[in-house]
Order: structure tokens, then sequence, then C-alpha cells
């Protein structure tokens, strides 16, 4: 484009660049633009987080997910194990201060899975 208005301010593109630049602009809206936007309204990259405290049902989910994507041929990245995640509470036994120091330590841990598709919306909705 910067081409075009360079050549239309020169003094050659005064006297002929007015039919030059008609035919350009002419070219330029006639060229067959490429889509991106129609394959990209197709395909998703969809991301599924699945977060849960017990390793085994978690692991189970993710092995039926990926199964039914495989299942129906769509593109999967996964599952990728995030650190875990451990929430301590560290709690006095005596309920009145009174006595040892003795204490509670509670933790619960929560495991996260990612799992990444790259399929339309709607066939992820059916797995």
């Amino acid at each position: 484009a910067q081409a075009i208005l360079a050549q239309a301010t020169s003094k050659q593109a005064r006297t002929h660049g007015s039919q030059h630049l008609a035919a350009q602009l002419a070219a330029m809206a006639t060229k067959p633009i490429k889509s991106l936007e129609s394959e990209e309204q197709r395909l998703h990259r969809i991301r599924i987080t699945l977060t849960s405290r017990n390793v085994k049902s978690l692991e189970k989910v993710c092995a039926d997910l990926i199964a039914g994507a495989r299942e129906k041929e769509l593109q999967v990245a996964g599952p990728v194990r995030l650190p875990t995640r451990i929430l301590r509470l560290v709690v006095r036994k005596s309920p009145n201060g009174e006595g040892t120091n003795t204490y509670d330590r509670w933790e619960m841990r929560i495991h996260k899975r990612l799992i990444d598709l790259h399929s339309p919306s709607d066939v992820v909705k059916q797995i």
C-alpha cells in the first residue's frame, strides 16, 4: 500500500498513474484471500483442566476422555501432570491450651491434570 501511495505522489504517477493505480487496486480486490477464519471456526483448541483429591479416579477420567477423543480421531495432547498442591493445617490438640503442646497435622493433596484437544466444540460435547 505504501508503494502505491509513493507512486501516486510521484510526478510520473500524476500523468499516467491514475489508470495504473486503478488497475492495481482492482487486482488487489480480485485476489483470492485465504480465509483462516473459516478454518479456525471449525477447529477449536480446547483445554480441559481436571482436579481431584483422589489420584485413581482422576487418572481414570483422563484415560476415558483420551480414549473417547482418539476414538473420534481427534488430536490429543496430555494428560499433563501439574504439581500437586498440598494444603496443610496444623492445629493444637488441646481445646483449652493446658497440658503439653501437642499438634495435629492435617493435609489435603489436590492433583491436577491438563488435556488439550484440537477439534470442533460440538464433537467434544459428544465425548
